[in-house]
């Protein structure tokens, strides 16, 4: 990986065009709110995404990027898989554990190419039901317990 330092505004542009030229985005929380939204149109939802802020060695602060949504709370409509991605981050970054993440992944891709959809991204599936389809694709994936990456 290499540091290149950019203009938000021609970066922004990159970021929607070509998206699978950049990994890190690292940017003070201004222009990482108004990036993020922005990219939000590439899963189609912000809800979808999730967020590390890493700190120093194992420690990290993460959420989905949307943050809490507490209008959403209690009404089965706010789309988990920001938070159960955000969770893979946890598992990759602060537990060093990158084979329960890409456990965690592959549940989340499983279900997204199965159309398991909230509203947000046009389907009928609640909160509740997503996340019980991703708890069944991961059971569906066998690692062993003792395995470490």
């Amino acid at each position: 990986m290499q540091l290149e330092h950019r203009l938000v505004d021609s970066f922004a542009m990159e970021l929607i065009t070509q998206p699978a030229s950049i990994d890190v985005v690292v940017t003070e929380n201004l222009f990482g709110d108004i990036l993020s939204d922005e990219v939000a149109v590439l899963p189609g939802s912000l809800a979808v995404l999730p967020s590390a802020s890493l700190g120093d060695g194992r420690r990290g602060l993460y959420e989905p990027v949307h943050g809490s949504a507490p209008g959403l709370a209690g009404r089965d409509v706010a789309d988990p898989y920001g938070a159960i991605l955000s969770v893979a981050l946890l598992l990759r970054h602060s537990l060093r554990r990158d084979d329960l993440a890409a456990t965690v992944e592959a549940a989340v891709d499983t279900c997204i190419g199965e159309r398991v959809f909230g509203p947000d991204l046009g389907g009928d599936h609640g909160t509740e039901a997503i996340t019980a389809a991703v708890r069944r694709a991961m059971s569906e994936r066998r690692i062993p317990t003792g395995a470490r990456s």
